[in-house]
Formats: structure tokens, C-alpha cells, sequence
């Protein structure tokens, strides 16, 4: 499944963006970054979705709690990231106790072993194949080796690929094991988003 991203500083923008891609997608991800985190920020407002589609959020921040008691009940699905996090057994009980899916995200650099005791826990693990906070930031296909470890701790968990997703890097990412696609700055700035997305699925078949 390829799943256009979003960031966004404003409901006007948001509305923008959201309404550029989501005639191709069932589900968007939302970018939140609080500008700690990464050296950006995004979704720093009190935003409103349009209904008629699903919606994860990637949480970018220092402190995912604030965020997720904030606007948790906005998603259907809350992805944080672990390295910020001293106790992260809590954060998934948080995520749990709202009735949404809950998701944990690596860095490039962080080793699964962060992570393999909560992986019969969770329903995903997103592998950043960039450095966070930024669309466009340069694809690094190391972090790809990920995705048999995780797969080997637990065959049924999802495993999401995001950044720096096009038709050159998505096979590698679907050659390496992973369920679905983020796509962000390829689509956001695309001037065809139906031809781009048509190149996207090509790409995966191929």
C-alpha cells in the first residue's frame, strides 16, 4: 500500500495538501513534528480532518503523550518514536487505552533491538530510511536490513518504509520485505499526482 504524508503549519495548508493527494489513497499520514525532535515543525495547531479516509500520525516529538491526549482521538493509528522515549512500554499502554493501533518508528540508526521485546505488541514498525523532519532528505537503503529482523521476531507485523520513496527506491524498499509505502515530497510536489502514483504501482510490480 503506498500512503502519501503530509506536514503541514496551518488548516488552509493542510486542507491544501490533503485534498492534492487524497483522491489516490485510503489512508494519509500525518507528519508530526514538534521542532525538538527534528529541525522542523508541523501539525503544531489544533488541525480538522476531513472524514472519508483513514489516518495515522507519525509522531516526530520528544514527548508523544501531549500529542496523543492532544489529538489521538483524531487518527486511526499513532506511530512514535522510541528514541525520545524513557519508558515506552507507557506510551503503547496510552495508545492502547485510546482503542487506536499503535505503531514504533527507528531512526536510520537505531538497531531493531531497541524495540524486538514490544514486536508481539504492536500492529507496525515504520523504518525511517532518512533523517527525520524534512521532505525531500536524502534515501538511505541501509536501514532496509531492518526489516528481515523484524520480520523474524514477528512475520505478521507490518513494516512501513518511509522516506525518500520514488519509483527508483520503492522496489528496493518492496525487495527488502516491506508491507507498505510512505511517499511525501514525490507526490506533494508533483504537478500530476495520477501520473505519479501510476509510476509509483508500476514500480512495485516490476
Amino acid at each position: 500500500m503506498i500512503i502519501p504524508t503530509v506536514v503541514s503549519n496551518s488548516q488552509k495548508d493542510l486542507e491544501k495538501r490533503i485534498k492534492k493527494v487524497s483522491r489516490y489513497a485510503k489512508t494519509l499520514q500525518l507528519d508530526v513534528v514538534d521542532g525538538q525532535f527534528a529541525n522542523n515543525k508541523s501539525f503544531q495547531f489544533n488541525f480538522k480532518l476531513p472524514k472519508g479516509l483513514k489516518y495515522e500520525a507519525h509522531l516526530m516529538v520528544n514527548q508523544p503523550e501531549k500529542w496523543i491526549e492532544q489529538h489521538g482521538k483524531k487518527v486511526n493509528k499513532i506511530i512514535f518514536h522510541v528514541e525520545p522515549v524513557k519508558n515506552i512500554p507507557k506510551i503503547i499502554k496510552l495508545i492502547k487505552s485510546k482503542r487506536k493501533k499503535v505503531g514504533l518508528a527507528l531512526k536510520p540508526r537505531t538497531p531493531v533491538k531497541k524495540i524486538s521485546r514490544y514486536l508481539k505488541q504492536i500492529n507496525q514498525v515504520t523504518i525511517l530510511t532518512v533523517n527525520p523532519g524534512f521532505y525531500g532528505s536524502k534515501f538511505l537503503p541501509k536501514p532496509l536490513e531492518k526489516i528481515k529482523q523484524i520480520k523474524k521476531i514477528n512475520k505478521k507485523i507490518t513494516v512501513q518504509v518511509d522516506g525518500g520513496m520514488n519509483p527508483t527506491t520503492i522496489p528496493l524498499a518492496k525487495r527488502a520485505g516491506a508491507d507498505t509505502f510512505c511517499v511525501g515530497s514525490y507526490l506533494q510536489k508533483s504537478k500530476d499526482v495520477k501520473k505519479s502514483i501510476k509510476e509509483l504501482k508500476n514500480a512495485l510490480r516490476n
